[in-house]
């Protein structure tokens, strides 16, 4: 059974994660401590914790007397985050297509609800649109049964989020592009085709990381 401290703490690593790190004007700012703490209805002990285990993460940075800044995604960054998702990516479509296990049916279903909302302003369901662009792929890399992939993948979420609605702003029609692109990849996974889903996995990461790069 957890402790009221962990519970607390679990509450605002979540908070963060979900509503904070997730924001790009979130980028290169100081949190406040006592407004995170009002927020999710705690003490600022559990903030503090919470932010040390996010420090470990990489996903804030403590700097003396100043406190936590959330610090700026570089493009080395955004380049080592695409290449990682690629891989894992690109690995779990191997798996299951080899193993005849392809979730076509629960990756249409949330490509469905991106589709639904491929026409709305991105900068007001921007982080929706994206939320469920993680799901879709996460399906996938859960559907090929290894525990710690799956755990590394999730463990990209807030970088994979922040980076998703950056791209979508920098683009008037890239919603209804990344839906186009998630339409190739069940394709090619739907056929079993495993070269036509790599080759359609790596060609949508890369437009994604083309739009991030620009200036």
């Amino acid at each position: 059974m957890r402790s009221s401290a962990s519970a607390g703490r679990e509450r605002v690593y979540e908070h963060l994660v979900r509503e904070v790190l997730v924001d790009p004007r979130a980028q290169g700012v100081y949190l406040n401590e006592q407004e995170v703490a009002d927020a999710v209805g705690v003490s600022r002990t559990p903030v503090r914790e919470a932010l040390l285990v996010l420090a470990a993460e990489g996903l804030v940075e403590l700097v003396p007397r100043r406190g936590a800044r959330v610090p700026v995604v570089t493009g080395r960054e955004i380049t080592e985050l695409m290449e990682l998702r690629t891989l894992l990516e690109v690995h779990s479509a191997d798996v299951v297509v080899a193993a005849g296990r392809t979730p076509v049916a629960a990756m249409t279903a949330v490509l469905d609800q991106q589709r639904a909302l491929a026409g709305e302003d991105p900068r007001t369901s921007g982080r929706r649109f994206i939320e469920l662009d993680r799901e879709f792929h996460q399906v996938l890399v859960d559907a090929a049964g290894s525990a710690l992939v799956s755990r590394t993948y999730a463990g990209l979420r807030a970088r994979q989020v922040l980076v998703g609605v950056e791209a979508l702003l920098r683009s008037v029609d890239r919603q209804e592009r990344v839906c186009t692109e998630h339409g190739e990849i069940l394709d090619a996974l739907g056929a079993g085709d495993r070269a036509a889903a790599q080759e359609a996995i790596e060609r949508h990461l890369a437009v994604t990381l083309d739009l991030l790069l620009r200036s």
